[in-house]
């Protein structure tokens, strides 16, 4: 291992270090623009050179000299001062003033190293260039005259996205950034705002909407898929302005998808702020005290078997217990918390977990993908199976249908058929995972969520056992949840008790009084007269058909725990209150309880936790991953030929709030309705 000093300070790092990072790793800060961790070198903006000795007498670009023996490194010596000014004083030569109505300012990498680094005055008087903007589609907003070529945006498309729809045409003074004025056709679009090192890329829905000076940031958890992407969410007053990701290595790295970055404009439309109760066939405003009173009417004499209880894709822990409990203090067994259906054994966590964590896909050597389409389920997950495969040692599989990933797959069928040939040990690709160090299966609710799914869940368990993916050090059956509730719910066994009713029971006429909580992903046609009482915080199809209202608190407005796809158990906090007399949902279930007659036993948040707790000790834990034990698979009925279905038909309207989100109606426009992802 390289031992160098740096200013003084003995260091030793691993080989194939450079000697910015040797730098880093002795305490101290190189400047930077094009240079980016986890992306690829390239040099080009100058900005962090330093002094070395013994070398050429002249600074050396510390992002791309590997670091050698006995180097000595110096980051302040008057060379070094000489040399940063100079750069960033060509790099001002052509930057416009405009700072004072840049969405950048405040956040720019650039105002920050020309204070530190910088001159306070400027040589040059020609007049600065212009270059025209771009249109990269309608999330990415572009002022290329503030552009100064660190091609972050060019090697995170092409290497991290996938999609090398932006590159640069020109040399010298006429190099542009470009898309060939075509938008930016990939999940992770947003990313590039982030990686912006100036203001030539912000955030187009945002622009001219606020300083950063003015948010108040609060810590969350995105809620759109089951990854559970570590957010910060930026509000004023009352209002959601931004979302950003916060860097978690173990989950999103410092990633997000572009639905969970830019529909929280869906939080200000078509809210239900105020309890509403049919009447005469139609929904009239009520008090939260009319709207108990009509549910108490209705469950009145009423046996428990009569009464049901669906949970939506974005329900926190907290609510969905407190639901449980009120049902089962109802005499209710009619639980469950799969909208659609999919296929889990309940109180087995290895049957519905991604076994092998988010982290391990970059241990994996074989991947087969069944029923799953991750770059609409989980963007960010995707770009990790692609940051795998681009290394060149993972060889994917894919049964269901294709799509471009952003990665090369060997396509082995489409459905069942595919499936039992694999299961028996007689498909092609089961050599590859035997023969595989880190072999991994993920199968979707593309797989799951059929009437044959049991039988599809088994067969992937089998297959998983046969070709060695199950070892004492290594589980490598993962299961592709797309709703941040899932987990915690049947972590919780919010599923259909002795005799009780699953989802497709209760729609079918199971049930004739029926509970939906935030469920707005199921067909209600088929309730007939039923009694519905809908809990949420959208107008959408749950409250279209509800004989009562009763408004609920989104994610960024109510302090909530979810459990994410490998089963970690992460807490988002309020970042805004709920609009009206809209409440946080288990407030709503405790006075609804009272109402009934059957009091929950808890009265403030941290004691609904314990309950939590006490229901599910992995509730007791706090950010870390706990292994699933395993349990053999049983046999379970035959697996229909048909196709497995892509789960995702549109990734930008997937949910009550990106629904009524402007930004991912255009998005909508612009991408579902071209072949730009149609792969």
């Amino acid at each position: 291992m390289p031992k160098l000093t740096v200013d003084g300070i003995e260091v030793e790092v691993p080989p194939g270090s450079t000697v910015l990072q040797a730098v880093e790793a002795a305490g101290k800060e190189v400047p930077r623009f094009c240079y980016h961790e986890r992306l690829s070198i390239a040099g080009n903006c100058r900005m962090c050179l330093v002094e070395i000795r013994p070398g050429p007498p002249k600074p050396a670009a510390s992002c791309a000299m590997p670091a050698g023996d006995n180097m000595e490194v110096l980051t302040s010596s008057p060379m070094t001062q000489k040399a940063r000014k100079g750069v960033m004083e060509f790099l001002l030569i052509n930057h416009p003033l405009d700072c004072p109505i840049c969405d950048q300012g405040g956040e720019c990498d650039l105002q920050d190293q020309a204070l530190l680094y910088g001159a306070d005055t400027s040589r040059f008087e020609e007049n600065k260039r212009a270059v025209p903007d771009k249109d990269m589609g309608p999330l990415i907003k572009t002022t290329m005259t503030r552009c100064i070529h660190c091609t972050r945006c060019i090697r995170f498309a092409e290497e991290v996205a996938g999609v090398p729809t932006i590159g640069a045409i020109g040399r010298s003074e006429h190099m542009e950034i470009t898309t060939l004025e075509s938008a930016v056709a990939s999940e992770l679009s947003g990313n590039v705002i982030d990686l912006c090192p100036v203001g030539a890329l912000t955030s187009k829905p945002y622009a001219f909407n606020a300083r950063p000076w003015e948010l108040r940031k609060t810590e969350g958890i995105d809620v759109f898929d089951a990854l559970g992407a570590n957010i910060r969410i930026d509000s004023r007053g009352p209002e959601v302005l931004r979302i950003l990701p916060r860097l978690n290595e173990e989950v999103n790295e410092e990633w997000l998808g572009d639905k969970s970055r830019f529909a929280h404009d869906g939080l200000r439309r078509q809210r239900l702020d105020r309890p509403y109760v049919r009447r005469d066939g139609r929904l009239h405003p009520a008090t939260w005290n009319e709207a108990f009173a009509a549910i108490r009417a209705r469950l009145d004499g009423r046996s428990g078997t009569d009464i049901g209880a669906i949970v939506g894709d974005q329900a926190e822990a907290e609510s969905m217990q407190s639901l449980k409990d009120l049902m089962v203090s109802l005499g209710s067994p009619n639980l469950d918390c799969r909208q659609d259906g999919a296929a889990a054994i309940p109180g087995q966590r290895a049957s519905y977990l991604f076994n092998s964590t988010i982290q391990g896909i970059e241990e994996a050597d074989a991947l087969l993908l069944i029923g799953s389409n991750p770059r609409w389920e989980s963007p960010v997950l995707n770009a990790r199976i692609r940051k795998r495969w681009l290394t060149g040692q993972l060889q994917i599989g894919l049964i269901g249908e294709p799509h471009d990933f952003g990665f090369r797959y060997d396509h082995l069928g489409t459905g069942g058929k595919a499936l039992r040939s694999a299961a028996a040990g007689r498909n092609r690709f089961c050599g590859v995972l035997k023969n595989a160090t880190r072999p991994m299966l993920v199968v979707g609710t593309g797989a799951l969520a059929r009437p044959d799914g049991a039988a599809v869940l088994a067969a992937t368990q089998r297959l998983a056992e046969l070709n060695g993916l199950i070892r004492d050090d290594w589980n490598g059956f993962n299961v592709l949840n797309r709703a941040a509730s899932r987990v915690g719910g049947l972590d919780l066994d919010f599923v259909p008790g002795d005799g009780g009713a699953d989802t497709a029971g209760m729609l079918s006429g199971a049930v004739d009084t029926l509970f939906l909580l935030g469920a707005d992903e199921v067909d209600l046609t088929g309730l007939g007269e039923a009694f519905v009482v809908y809990q949420g915080h959208h107008g959408d199809t749950g409250a279209a058909r509800a004989d009562v209202i009763l408004p609920g608190a989104a994610y960024t407005e109510k302090s909530g725990t979810w459990v994410n796809l490998e089963g970690r158990v992460q807490r988002s906090e309020r970042a805004t209150f709920p609009p009206g007399e809209a409440r946080e949902d288990w407030t709503v279930l405790r006075a609804l309880s009272d109402a009934l007659g059957h009091l929950l036993p808890y009265n403030s948040l941290s004691a609904l936790r314990r309950r939590l707790g006490d229901a599910n000790p992995v509730f007791r834990t706090w950010d870390e991953v706990l292994p699933a034990k395993w349990h053999r698979s049983v046999p379970a009925g035959g697996i229909d030929d048909a196709p497995f279905a892509n789960p995702v038909a549109n990734y930008y309207m997937t949910d009550p709030i990106s629904r009524a989100s402007e930004t991912m109606a255009v998005c909508t426009e612009t991408f579902m309705t071209s072949d730009t992802r149609n792969g």
